[in-house]
């Protein structure tokens, strides 16, 4: 072997320029340049409003640009081949009693991705999704239909179907926000397996404790205000930005800023007109 050193490049999971998306008459995203690197752990943090949902249903194909350019895998997000890639976990939502579905059904459903509605599950798939079921600790609940569970542990369903699809890259929008302690526990830990395990994870949170955790942190207020480490984003310079009259203070140590969550924000940029 010769001793010249070749250094392995490894593509970002998600590169955007110019990011642009609009709702009728409300920009929630303006321009926004994006790179978020792959198997890692990227932290989407900002104010109510400030683009965190928007642009994982922009990575996730969900809603169209009106301006710049997006790859998520080197592929066009929406793409027929990234539909298996890709899995993005909602925010859980009071289920319906007339709807008979149980956890095991819900948790199955990620493997469609794969095989299609119809497609027959091999014993692959029931493996993988038994084991997100046990990784999240719900196993006990497969034969219970959704709307008996409390909300966190419809959260840790949503997040265990979520992780049965063996995606390249997880999408998470705000998964532990108002759960009980032991659910938002069970979901950070399986968070830091996942990427441990090799998958990109992108998270929405408004925990910016949550955000020093992660490998790298977007902050945004409409815009991109600041991405990078957690302790290059997360100064009180680059809050004040972000959520403008919302109050920063330096709480538990000096340069560890945190926010008055009982101000109301004014994000950087202007979305009313």
């Amino acid at each position: 072997m010769s001793g010249i050193l070749i250094e392995r490049v490894t593509e970002p999971a998600v590169q955007g320029r110019g990011v642009t998306v609009i709702f009728g008459r409300r920009a929630a995203l303006v321009d926004c340049d994006v790179t978020l690197p792959a198997g890692a752990t990227t932290a989407l943090v900002g104010p109510n409003g400030s683009g965190k949902s928007t642009l994982l249903s922009a990575i996730a194909g969900l809603v169209p640009l009106a301006a710049g350019s997006l790859t998520v895998l080197g592929r066009r997000p929406g793409s027929n081949n990234l539909s298996a890639r890709v899995a993005y976990v909602l925010q859980s939502t009071p289920a319906n009693e007339s709807l008979p579905i149980t956890v095991r059904e819900v948790v199955t459903m990620a493997r469609f991705a794969a095989r299609g509605l119809f497609g027959r599950l091999t014993p692959a798939d029931r493996h993988a999704v038994q084991d997100a079921m046990d990784q999240l600790e719900i196993a006990e609940l497969a034969d219970r239909h959704l709307w008996e569970l409390s909300g966190g542990q419809r959260q840790r369903v949503l997040v265990a179907q979520g992780l049965a699809q063996e995606a390249d890259l997880l999408l998470l929008d705000e998964p532990v926000t108002g759960l009980d302690l032991t659910s938002r526990q069970r979901i950070l830990t399986v968070v830091d397996d996942a990427r441990a395990g090799g998958s990109t994870v992108v998270m929405a949170t408004h925990d910016l404790g949550d955000a020093e955790r992660a490998d790298h942190v977007v902050l945004l207020a409409g815009c991109v205000v600041a991405s990078g480490p957690p302790d290059e984003v997360i100064t009180t310079d680059n809050l004040r930005r972000a959520y403008g009259g919302r109050h920063v203070r330096e709480e538990r140590a000096p340069g560890v800023p945190r926010i008055d969550e009982h101000v109301h924000p004014h994000t950087a940029v202007d979305r009313s007109r």
